[in-house]
């Protein structure tokens, strides 16, 4: 089987035998596609020589380190899923060494700035337009739940209809977790059903955020756009937010209220606690400013 062939195949049993998400499933041939299209001889047969010249290329053509980072650790699960299924009989992407990467401290909005935002969304609601009331629903439940952009916006619609205080997701690598929602995103919920219900168009959707895209429910990408255009209506700079922020915020606030880490991981849908502790270097780094920038006698 040839370069092409291979990574089909590697994505398939991605899908098939990881639970892989469609996103995760695009990130994956999106960077081995890369590898393929530029080493000369494709990825299939090539030596850790021609990995190793792969990696010295993005950093050239300018890839941050985390990019750099992320691209040879799709090359070794490639190259781990050939050795496993017998197309080769080594790995040459084990002697390269990984490119370091900074960790970068998440952006994070206050809990003022949270509150704006969800005052704003709750004021445009009330004029009554669906976009609108749509978008209420989407925040309060977004930072009442912490959920991934793509598991909000592919709730099934009879997470809303039954009205309760937690309910069920499933997450990457298809784990399910609990999660809860807060009497204000029930609320919001409640109000989008209503105006979600004068829809025709909608009535048969299985989707609590239908859309006319293909996947059938709301894109992130068009939820994005408009959380941007709601954080400029707030007063916030646009380039500050996106889904993920307010996902950020809800694990920063929680921890900055006393929760225990742990219980944070499993709401979020971490694997790694050590995902879920860069959210105490954030409060760390707030408190290291708090001093430098109040205390009489700091310099």
């Amino acid at each position: 089987m040839n370069g092409p062939a291979l990574i089909d195949a590697f994505l398939e049993m991605m899908s098939a035998e990881r639970g892989a998400s469609e996103n995760t499933l695009a990130a994956y041939r999106r960077d081995l596609d890369d590898a393929q299209a530029s080493m000369a001889g494709g990825i299939a047969g090539a030596a850790a020589a021609d990995v190793r010249d792969y990696v010295d290329q993005i950093a050239s053509r300018g890839f941050a380190g985390s990019s750099q980072a992320r691209k040879l650790s799709a090359l070794r699960q490639f190259y781990k899923f050939l050795y496993s299924e017998g197309y080769r009989t080594d790995d040459p992407s084990g002697p390269v060494d990984s490119p370091r990467k900074e960790r970068a401290l998440p952006k994070v909005l206050s809990v003022a700035e949270t509150g704006k935002l969800l005052d704003m969304a709750a004021g445009q609601a009330k004029k009554g337009d669906p976009a609108a009331v749509r978008m209420m629903a989407l925040v309060e439940v977004l930072y009442a739940t912490g959920l991934r952009v793509s598991e909000l916006v592919s709730l099934p619609v009879k997470v809303a209809e039954r009205d309760e205080r937690f309910f069920m997701i499933r997450g990457k690598g298809g784990k399910d977790r609990m999660v809860p929602l807060s009497p204000k995103a029930r609320e919001a919920m409640r109000k989008w059903l209503d105006m979600r219900a004068a829809e025709p168009r909608w009535a048969e959707s299985p989707w609590l955020f239908p859309s006319s895209s293909e996947a059938g429910y709301l894109p992130r990408q068009v939820f994005a756009r408009d959380l941007k255009n709601l954080a400029a209506l707030a007063g916030i700079s646009a380039a500050k937010v996106s889904p993920h922020v307010i996902r950020h915020a809800f694990a920063s606030h929680l921890l900055q209220n006393g929760a225990d880490l742990r219980a944070v991981q499993e709401l979020l849908g971490h694997s790694d606690i050590s995902t879920t502790q860069i959210y105490t270097h954030v409060l760390e780094e707030r408190l290291v400013s708090l001093v430098r920038d109040h205390h009489p006698l700091a310099d």
